[in-house]
């Protein structure tokens, strides 16, 4: 991964609604938000929520697929861990690492 693609998620995560938003949606798993469900969680306007939905599309963080009338938003497991790999590649530096925690994530 570049260190711009890299800094580009950090950015769009760098604020506290798209954090919120990309978190829930983590949580949700597969399974995914509407725009509906996500405004109802998050209590933000639909024109704002649909603002931070772009940012972090821009990003590469999330997806969006249309299901019928729906758009289902569900973030990119495979883009958040290479992000967090990027971040952690040079960690110990290539020893066995007794510094991070280990992490059980069913998902990723």
């Amino acid at each position: 991964m570049e260190d711009k693609h890299v800094i580009h998620a950090l950015a769009a995560l760098a604020q506290p609604s798209r954090l919120r938003i990309f978190r829930s949606l983590i949580v949700k798993g597969a399974d995914g938000y509407t725009p509906a469900v996500l405004a109802e969680m998050t209590g933000m306007p639909a024109n704002t929520l649909s603002f931070h939905l772009k940012a972090l599309m821009h990003a590469d963080l999330i997806s969006q697929e249309r299901n019928g009338r729906n758009l289902i938003y569900r973030a990119k497991y495979e883009r958040m861990n290479a992000v967090l790999a990027y971040l952690c590649e040079n960690c110990c530096q290539g020893q066995p690492c007794d510094v991070a925690p280990e992490v059980d994530c069913q998902v990723c």
